[in-house]
């Protein structure tokens, strides 16, 4: 479809230290480590009452719309695709526990998607963005990092619920995190030995090692290739409950919660890749939220939660991936999961478990770059860090750090060492605990 030579000058990739191969290996990994999405959403969705093939339908579609956006006008290596916690909040939150109906939720969704396309319009996100402090945002990718290892222990059985401790380790010996175990083993060694794709070639070979042990089943395509019905949900908005108390929380809380889990995402993933500016900024910020923001309003429209900037995408930047034409070949690949469903489907959560384990260790990198021993920077850094992984929120390790750093600074005496958009961007925070 597109020559290598209009590939090389679009995307840049030689000023970027890139190929067409890594990039097309980053988008792969990407991609691998975040199908899951296709089955898990619409089966939380599923329990707001909302029909399962049609959502699977709408979250591959609004996949394909924000990392395109991010693809070809950001030209960034991110992925995005309807968000897990977000998703939850819509099904358990909104509907289950206030009572509402799932299309009253949907036009929640479609009004936040509204409200942030006028707040990047008029860098309010950007601002949000760059007044995160340089130490907070290397703390950001090294949280990151135990977050997205603590999630592949958990898809995998490995660390299991505990009534006693909450989490504890679970039955090895089972195949699902034997399986993970030995993939963690085999990727490890593919990265000693320096072996170019490692973590795509790693989530194969687990995918495949899974068929003995019966972790990992054949592809069924008895159904066919046709994607399923969206009909059911499509531009399915209620709006007699919109000028409500109810209506502003459940706004406020998906606008907060996908800001920061976006802006962390896009914060630590470019910290890793070495792709902040000098001024520590994220290049092409804007376009990025534009892109976040036209896919949560577009997939509300198509029938599904908030759609945000994936996590995972740091998968994709650890093969090398830097440019658009990572992000350019996971929404390619999810056009194509619209027709070959159970090929992609097929991997078994513990085979990306490596994956997202080995990626943990490389996003920890940046905790080098902090200075330890200034304990207004070190300790605000360090919450943010810990509250990821623990409150299992990218969004709350940042409000604690932003909150912990300014009350610091400014009892320290080095109030002036706060800028004034961190200050706003506290109160917004002090908000959120609040309510």
């Amino acid at each position: 479809m597109f020559s290598r030579d209009f590939l090389e000058n679009y995307f840049e990739l030689k000023a970027n230290g890139t190929t067409v191969k890594t990039e097309v290996i980053a988008g792969l990994t990407t991609f691998m480590t975040m199908a899951y999405i296709l089955v898990v959403n619409p089966l939380i969705l599923k329990d707001a009452g909302m029909d399962f093939g049609a959502v699977f339908t709408a979250t591959a579609l609004s996949a394909i719309i924000g990392t395109l956006i991010m693809a070809v006008w950001a030209k960034l290596p991110f992925a995005l695709a309807p968000g897990m916690g977000l998703n939850a909040f819509f099904a358990y939150g909104v509907v289950l526990g206030m009572g509402y109906s799932w299309q009253m939720a949907l036009t929640a969704v479609f009004l936040e998607g509204i409200i942030f396309l006028v707040l990047t319009a008029f860098n309010v996100r950007e601002a949000i963005v760059n007044s995160i402090p340089l130490s907070l945002k290397k703390a950001v990718s090294c949280g990151i990092g135990l977050f997205i290892a603590f999630i592949g222990l958990q898809n995998a059985g490995i660390v299991e619920a505990n009534p006693a401790t909450l989490v504890s380790v679970g039955e090895l010996t089972n195949p699902k995190p034997m399986l993970a175990m030995i993939g963690i083993l085999v990727t490890g060694l593919l990265l000693v030995k320096k072996v170019r794709g490692a973590l795509l070639i790693g989530i194969i070979a687990t995918t495949l090692i899974g068929f003995p042990l019966g972790v990992t089943s054949m592809p069924d395509f008895s159904n066919g290739l046709t994607p399923p019905d969206i009909s059911p949900i499509l531009f399915q908005f209620q709006w007699e409950h919109v000028f409500t108390t109810d209506m502003a929380i459940i706004l406020f809380t998906f606008l907060f919660v996908d800001m920061f889990d976006t802006v962390g995402t896009l914060v630590g993933v470019s910290t890793k890749a070495n792709m902040l500016t000098e001024k520590g900024e994220v290049p092409n910020c804007k376009q990025a939220l534009f892109a976040d923001a036209v896919a949560t309003t577009a997939g509300a429209c198509l029938g599904t939660s908030t759609v945000t900037t994936f996590v995972e995408s740091a998968t994709g930047v650890s093969e090398g991936g830097r440019t658009g034409l990572t992000a350019l070949v996971v929404a390619g690949l999810f056009l194509v999961a619209l027709f070959l469903s159970p090929l992609f489907l097929m991997v078994p959560g513990a085979a990306t478990t490596p994956a997202l384990v080995l990626v943990g260790l490389f996003m920890l990198s940046p905790i080098k770059e902090i200075d330890l021993d200034d304990y207004s920077e070190s300790i605000p850094a360090f919450l943010t860090l810990l509250f990821m992984p623990l409150t299992y929120s990218i969004a709350e390790g940042i409000i604690v750090g932003i909150l912990a750093y300014i009350v610091l600074k400014v009892l320290s005496g080095n109030y002036r060492q706060v800028s004034v958009a961190s200050f706003i961007v506290g109160i917004l925070c002090l908000a959120k605990i609040v309510m």
